[in-house]
């Protein structure tokens, strides 16, 4: 299983039969500038944390030129088709499982807002586990750290962890190792940094982040924008 990371939230994973596409903030993402715009992106399914425009990004542009199947909070993807007319939906909420045959996301809890850029309501901001191939990854949206963290996975291990390091509207690098602690990853990819002045974070700042998941047990993963790593 091949994960790309595009900037910010924003990622890819392919596995042997299936593309899925997580918060594809694209064209106006200036870490995805140069590296990938949303017209040259194939997806089979598209799954959403929440409706902020940065993570709802160019849903609605690439669900209807590729006829992905939509996956989030019941809300959000009540929005996608009134607003843009797009009925391949599935919606959800937090606690809920939904299963395909290349395997399951379940909507967890995040600590965030979450609405629509032009102000509409968007739900609840979620958190996704998502299962297939025999992995288990975690992309925990916009979140700052809670204790139920620690239960999340239901006892088995996160391969890969993807967790905001980004500070202002997130959990920044110290809180998020409190994160890796509770879930016990093998491995961490930060996201939502770096994108906009708010949420820099500076490479001596990364440098010890790397080195304190390392000291907490997992592997760091830092990708950069077009980056790739194997499952």
């Amino acid at each position: 299983m091949k994960l790309t990371y595009f900037g910010h939230s924003a990622f890819q994973i392919e596995t042997r039969s299936t593309r899925l596409l997580i918060d594809p903030f694209i064209d106006q993402n200036p870490l995805a500038h140069g590296v990938v715009t949303s017209d040259s992106l194939d997806a089979d399914y598209i799954l959403l944390t929440h409706a902020h425009g940065d993570h709802w990004g160019d849903t609605p542009k690439i669900a209807k030129r590729t006829g992905a199947t939509v996956v989030g909070c019941f809300e959000l993807v009540g929005y996608l088709a009134s607003k843009h007319g797009y009925q391949n939906t599935v919606g959800t909420n937090v606690g809920g499982a939904v299963r395909f045959d290349w395997g399951a996301v379940r909507f967890t809890h995040a600590r965030h807002s979450s609405s629509f850029p032009d102000g509409t309501y968007g739900g609840v901001a979620c958190g996704l586990l998502i299962e297939a191939e025999g992995r288990l990854l975690y992309h925990a949206g916009d979140t700052e750290p809670f204790y139920e963290m620690g239960w999340i996975s239901g006892g088995r291990t996160i391969d890969v962890a993807m967790l905001p390091i980004g500070d202002c509207f997130t959990m920044g690098p110290e809180s998020s190792i409190k994160t890796v602690e509770l879930l016990k990853p093998k491995a961490v990819v930060p996201i939502h940094y770096n994108t906009f002045p708010p949420i820099r974070v500076e490479p001596d700042r990364l440098e010890w982040w790397r080195s304190a998941v390392r000291a907490a047990g997992s592997e760091p993963s830092v990708l950069p924008p077009g980056g790739s790593m194997t499952v």
